[in-house]
Protein backbone atom coordinates (compact mmCIF):
# COMPACT_ATOMS: atom_id res chain seq x y z
CA UNK A 1 0.00 0.00 0.00
CA UNK A 2 0.93 3.64 -1.07
CA UNK A 3 2.14 5.95 1.89
CA UNK A 4 2.10 9.10 -0.44
CA UNK A 5 -1.38 9.39 -1.68
CA UNK A 6 -2.39 9.38 -5.59
CA UNK A 7 -3.66 13.15 -5.20
CA UNK A 8 -0.05 14.30 -3.56
CA UNK A 9 2.03 11.74 -5.88
CA UNK A 10 0.21 13.42 -8.92
CA UNK A 11 0.91 16.91 -7.65
CA UNK A 12 4.39 16.04 -6.17
CA UNK A 13 4.97 14.66 -9.85
CA UNK A 14 3.88 18.21 -11.61
CA UNK A 15 5.79 20.13 -8.97
CA UNK A 16 8.89 18.09 -9.16
CA UNK A 17 8.69 18.59 -13.02
CA UNK A 18 9.29 22.42 -12.58
CA UNK A 19 10.70 23.16 -9.56
CA UNK A 20 13.81 20.24 -9.78
CA UNK A 21 17.09 22.42 -11.40
CA UNK A 22 19.46 19.54 -10.36
CA UNK A 23 19.45 15.85 -9.02
CA UNK A 24 19.11 15.30 -5.82
CA UNK A 25 19.86 11.73 -3.97
CA UNK A 26 18.38 10.87 -1.04
CA UNK A 27 20.77 8.76 1.06
CA UNK A 28 19.11 6.60 3.33
CA UNK A 29 20.16 4.51 6.37
CA UNK A 30 18.41 1.70 7.94
CA UNK A 31 19.87 -1.26 9.62
CA UNK A 32 19.26 -4.80 8.97
CA UNK A 33 16.99 -5.40 11.45
CA UNK A 34 14.84 -2.55 10.68
CA UNK A 35 13.88 -0.29 13.38
CA UNK A 36 10.41 1.66 13.65
CA UNK A 37 9.61 3.14 11.23
CA UNK A 38 12.43 2.30 9.08
CA UNK A 39 10.35 0.42 6.47
CA UNK A 40 7.88 3.25 6.27
CA UNK A 41 10.51 5.96 5.61
CA UNK A 42 12.18 3.55 3.10
CA UNK A 43 8.94 3.23 1.22
CA UNK A 44 8.50 6.93 1.40
CA UNK A 45 11.52 7.90 -0.32
CA UNK A 46 11.10 5.60 -2.76
CA UNK A 47 8.08 6.91 -3.12
CA UNK A 48 9.14 10.27 -3.76
CA UNK A 49 12.27 9.40 -6.04
CA UNK A 50 9.71 7.48 -7.93
CA UNK A 51 8.01 10.77 -8.99
CA UNK A 52 11.12 12.43 -10.63
CA UNK A 53 14.09 10.91 -12.15
CA UNK A 54 15.81 14.10 -10.89
CA UNK A 55 15.63 12.37 -7.14
CA UNK A 56 17.28 8.91 -6.66
CA UNK A 57 17.47 7.36 -3.57
CA UNK A 58 20.36 5.11 -2.19
CA UNK A 59 19.74 3.00 0.57
CA UNK A 60 22.67 1.97 3.44
CA UNK A 61 22.66 -0.22 6.53
CA UNK A 62 24.05 2.53 9.55
CA UNK A 63 26.11 -0.65 10.95
CA UNK A 64 27.36 -2.69 7.59
CA UNK A 65 27.77 0.31 5.83
CA UNK A 66 30.13 2.68 8.85
CA UNK A 67 31.52 4.42 6.44
CA UNK A 68 29.34 5.77 4.45
CA UNK A 69 27.18 6.59 7.31
CA UNK A 70 30.62 8.72 8.76
CA UNK A 71 30.95 10.21 5.51
CA UNK A 72 27.39 11.76 6.02
CA UNK A 73 27.64 12.09 10.19
CA UNK A 74 24.62 10.21 10.11
CA UNK A 75 24.45 8.40 13.43
CA UNK A 76 21.06 7.14 14.22
CA UNK A 77 18.41 5.83 12.41
CA UNK A 78 16.29 6.29 10.37
CA UNK A 79 18.03 8.83 8.62
CA UNK A 80 17.87 10.73 5.23
CA UNK A 81 20.81 13.07 3.90
CA UNK A 82 20.21 14.88 1.35
CA UNK A 83 22.98 16.42 -1.34
CA UNK A 84 22.53 17.57 -4.56
CA UNK A 85 24.11 16.05 -7.80
CA UNK A 86 26.36 18.49 -9.62
CA UNK A 87 28.78 17.11 -12.78
CA UNK A 88 31.60 17.71 -10.20
CA UNK A 89 29.79 15.61 -7.60
CA UNK A 90 27.82 15.77 -4.32
CA UNK A 91 26.99 18.87 -2.55
CA UNK A 92 26.12 18.48 0.53
CA UNK A 93 24.37 21.01 2.97
CA UNK A 94 23.92 18.72 5.71
CA UNK A 95 20.72 18.49 5.54
CA UNK A 96 19.61 15.24 7.82
CA UNK A 97 16.33 14.11 8.66
CA UNK A 98 15.98 11.56 11.32
CA UNK A 99 12.61 9.70 12.20
CA UNK A 100 9.30 9.02 9.35
CA UNK A 101 8.84 11.85 7.34
CA UNK A 102 5.33 12.00 7.78
CA UNK A 103 2.24 14.73 8.54
CA UNK A 104 4.37 18.14 8.62
CA UNK A 105 7.62 16.30 8.08
CA UNK A 106 6.68 15.62 5.13
CA UNK A 107 6.92 18.94 3.63
CA UNK A 108 9.64 19.43 4.57
CA UNK A 109 11.60 17.05 2.88
CA UNK A 110 9.87 17.82 0.18
CA UNK A 111 10.94 21.72 0.82
CA UNK A 112 14.29 20.67 1.18
CA UNK A 113 14.66 18.50 -1.94
CA UNK A 114 13.63 21.53 -3.91
CA UNK A 115 16.11 23.92 -1.74
CA UNK A 116 19.01 21.25 -2.29
CA UNK A 117 18.00 20.90 -5.59
CA UNK A 118 18.18 24.86 -6.27
CA UNK A 119 21.30 25.27 -3.79
CA UNK A 120 19.43 28.22 -1.94
CA UNK A 121 16.40 28.92 -0.18
CA UNK A 122 13.73 30.80 -0.12
CA UNK A 123 15.16 33.43 3.46
CA UNK A 124 14.64 36.98 3.19
CA UNK A 125 17.69 38.95 2.33
CA UNK A 126 18.00 39.93 5.64
CA UNK A 127 18.08 36.75 7.14
CA UNK A 128 20.63 35.75 5.00
CA UNK A 129 22.88 38.57 6.03
CA UNK A 130 22.41 37.91 9.54
CA UNK A 131 23.09 34.58 8.61
CA UNK A 132 26.13 35.62 6.69
CA UNK A 133 27.72 37.02 9.64
CA UNK A 134 27.93 33.58 11.52
CA UNK A 135 31.76 32.44 11.88
CA UNK A 136 31.73 29.16 13.90
CA UNK A 137 30.05 26.18 12.69
CA UNK A 138 26.63 25.99 14.25
CA UNK A 139 25.11 22.84 14.94
CA UNK A 140 21.04 23.07 14.50
CA UNK A 141 18.72 20.47 15.38
CA UNK A 142 14.78 20.58 15.20
CA UNK A 143 12.99 18.06 17.42
CA UNK A 144 9.35 17.42 17.13
CA UNK A 145 6.64 14.53 18.75
CA UNK A 146 4.80 12.96 16.26
CA UNK A 147 0.64 13.48 17.32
Amino acid sequence: MALVSKKDAELLSKEFATRLDRPVKLVMFTQETECMYCTETRQIAEEIAALSDKITVEVYDLMRDKETAERYAVDKIPAIALVRVEESGERDYGIRLYGIPSGYEFTSLIEDIWDVSRGSTDLKPRTKEALATITQPVHIQVFITPT
